[in-house]
């Protein structure tokens, strides 16, 4: 059975995709060299993956973490294929597709074998072959291969030349409905809640409705809410593969809130954590607060922040087991946030992502009003947060909080937080650019 590209859109659906994209293969893309996913981090971006580990016994260490990947055959059946994984090399670096194939009936074996040397095309050049990737809201994913003169590669073809489709790294973004830029269409919707002026302070829930919210957090959900999207699963609010975030003017955002997972805070907890770094306020609370930038030791705390195992000339991650490590005065690691967690968290967020002004009043009741222009960053990867935390634009900026701490009935909050300035934004991305609606 060959499918047209409009049939294989149609199955991805009725399967549950909310995302599709394709990749172009070369001969080199096979069972024996794995397949390319790009020179970067990126596809982390566009592919739901497992927790990242650091493998230190293979020859060349790297980074593996695990896809939960079923092949899709054309009568609309899946199988999974157990062994999937992404391997990072951080070397090169690049990402390729491992274990595909192996204890699956229904992958494509035959068509994804090495090809003989006196058989082979120019390096890296397309060899007519297709991977389709749909993605799920459970983390799920499912592929499909085109092969070299098939219906749905011709149909990939034309529709590639047309120039209407967008890119994430090395994957072109295939529409599951009518809509080809999706750009185009989330600034459409902007400026419908543009026109809307004023609007009340809201939030959706996960069934869809549509409550009275006032939180210091308002602004972002109020807009989530004003464009339909429900909170899921996948961090990060989507409208149409979008990461949404609003912003109030001369604001920092938050980029992610991990916490850290070795050093004295991650063996011991934020609470021994305060207790041995942290600062008393008259109203019983310890508090570790302050901006920390890397290789500056910051007065307030006694701490430094440094990048263990990233060299800032290449831009490339020299020790898989090293992190983000803070030190205190005397040279030990107070908090520690490994490379690979820090990889798993990045990797959550969108690969495209617009930034939306928002302005908030409190009388008559607590509304907000979002205007132009968007802030547009397309393609991001790990690499590139690494770099803007070395040249100081990305800052750990936290906040934890030991409340009644002299009491039996001590409470604690914790809150580690990356953050980066508005206009320090465009070091996280390809392109970034301001957009009316």
């Amino acid at each position: 059975m060959d499918l047209s590209l409009e049939e294989l859109q149609k199955l991805f659906k009725k399967l549950g995709a909310t995302k599709l994209v394709a990749k172009p293969l070369a001969e080199n893309d096979n069972s024996k060299q794995q397949i390319y996913l790009g020179g970067n981090y990126d596809v982390l971006n566009v592919l739901p993956f497992g927790e990242v580990t650091a493998d230190t016994a293979a020859k060349l260490h790297n980074f593996k973490a695990k896809l939960e990947l079923s092949w899709l055959t054309p009568d609309g059946n899946t199988e999974i294929a157990p062994h999937s994984q992404l391997i990072l090399y951080p070397n090169y670096p690049e990402i390729r597709l491992s274990g595909f194939l192996l204890g699956c009936k229904s992958a494509p074996s035959k068509y994804m074998q090495p090809i003989p040397k006196e058989n082979r095309r120019p390096k890296n050049s397309w060899d007519g072959r297709v991977l389709f990737f749909g993605t799920t809201l459970d983390k799920k994913v499912i592929a499909y291969l085109g092969i070299e003169g098939s219906v749905v590669s011709n149909d990939f073809d034309k529709l590639r030349n047309t120039k209407d489709l967008s890119k994430s790294g090395v994957f072109y973004d295939i529409p599951l409905g009518l809509l080809l830029n999706t750009k185009q269409s989330l600034l459409n919707a902007l400026t419908e809640i543009k026109n809307l002026g004023w609007t009340p302070s809201v939030r959706m829930n996960s069934h869809g409705v549509i409550n009275s919210y006032i939180a210091r957090n308002a602004g972002g959900y109020t807009l989530e809410a004003l464009l339909g999207v429900r909170p899921n699963s996948i961090a990060g609010p989507d409208f149409l593969g979008w990461e949404i975030k609003a912003f109030s003017s001369k604001s920092k955002v938050t980029l992610m809130t991990p916490e850290p997972d070795g050093g004295y805070y991650g063996e011991h907890g934020v609470e021994a954590f305060l207790r041995k770094y942290g600062y008393l306020r008259g109203d019983d609370s310890m508090y570790f607060t302050g901006v920390h930038k890397v290789n500056e030791r910051k007065v307030k705390t006694g701490q430094m922040l440094t990048l263990a195992g990233f060299d800032s000339q290449t831009n490339k991650i020299t020790n898989i087991e090293g992190g983000i490590t803070m030190l205190d005065s005397k040279g030990e690691p107070s908090a520690i946030w490994t490379y690979g967690d820090l990889i798993t968290h990045w990797g959550k967020k969108h690969a495209n992502a617009a930034y939306i002004p928002c302005k908030l009043r409190k009388e008559p009741s607590v509304d907000y009003q979002y205007t132009p222009p968007a802030l547009i960053g397309i393609g991001t990867d790990f690499t590139k947060f690494l770099s803007a935390m070395d040249k100081g634009l990305v800052n750990y900026d936290p906040g934890p909080k030991l409340m009644n701490s002299s009491t039996e009935h001590a409470t604690v909050k914790a809150r580690s937080q990356f953050r980066i300035s508005i206009k320090n934004l465009p070091a996280l991305y390809d392109s970034f650019e301001s957009q009316s609606f």
